[in-house]
């Protein structure tokens, strides 16, 4: 298993289980601004609001399953050295059995303390007022909100820069950084992007080995694999 394979996905694949994209087209989150539940001024200004925000969003997620399309990415894992690389905070795709997978924007099933970075755990029930690490700093969502760095960028850009292929799966393309990555991958090889709308961004643009699938997760995942499997390496 000496080829890489990069799968780039974003919230269409989870929205086919069930789960609300990240924001409409008016910038609300279910109802929220965004900035008021998704940046550490709206942590700052009403934790309270933020923690049942996450809650509720947690809950919704215990609540769906996984589907076919992110049962065709973790199929790859029998056949390629395969690196799932998200921007969403769901579990789908370590329920799907996808071995490696990088949250780019955090886990929505994991927490850490809002004094250390580096204390993190685990956590399917609801987070109050009052959960506290070792050090007594209050425990926060493990999600990276407007304004924070994403650490774990340049690992996933380690990964786009060796890989043998990428498939993009369910996004727009369109927030960066997630959506910059491809300008990290070798010129020469082939790009498969499957969704039902695909936005080509300038990154996109520049590549030669670029083919679209119009058609959402569930159903055309299996066309890009099939095509992964044509390719010679």
């Amino acid at each position: 298993m000496s080829e890489k394979i990069c799968v780039l996905t974003g919230a269409g694949i989870s929205a086919e289980s069930g789960i609300k994209t990240f924001r409409d087209a008016n910038g609300l989150w279910e109802g929220h601004d965004v900035m008021k539940v998704a940046s550490p001024q709206g942590w700052n200004d009403d934790s309270q609001l933020v923690l049942d925000f996450y809650n509720q969003r947690r809950r919704q997620l215990l609540s769906v399953d996984v589907n076919q399309g992110h049962l065709d990415v973790a199929s790859l894992d029998h056949n390629y050295d395969t690196i799932v690389i998200t921007q969403n905070v769901d579990d789908l795709h370590e329920r799907a059995g996808s071995k490696k997978v990088i949250h780019l924007h955090g886990e929505l099933m994991k927490v850490r303390s809002s004094g250390d970075p580096n204390y993190i755990l685990e956590w399917k029930k609801d987070l109050k007022k009052g959960d506290k690490c070792p050090s007594g700093f209050q425990l926060r969502p493990h999600i990276v909100w407007f304004g924070e760095e994403v650490p774990l960028l340049p690992l996933a850009i380690s990964h786009i820069t060796n890989a043998s292929a990428i498939i993009i799966i369910g996004t727009s393309m369109q927030v960066y950084p997630a959506a910059s990555l491809t300008a990290y991958a070798p010129k020469s090889i082939p790009i498969i992007y499957v969704d039902p709308n695909p936005s080509i961004n300038y990154e996109l643009g520049q590549l030669r080995n670029l083919k679209i699938i119009r058609g959402n997760a569930t159903t055309h995942t299996k066309k890009a694999i099939e095509l992964l499997k044509n390719y010679r390496f």
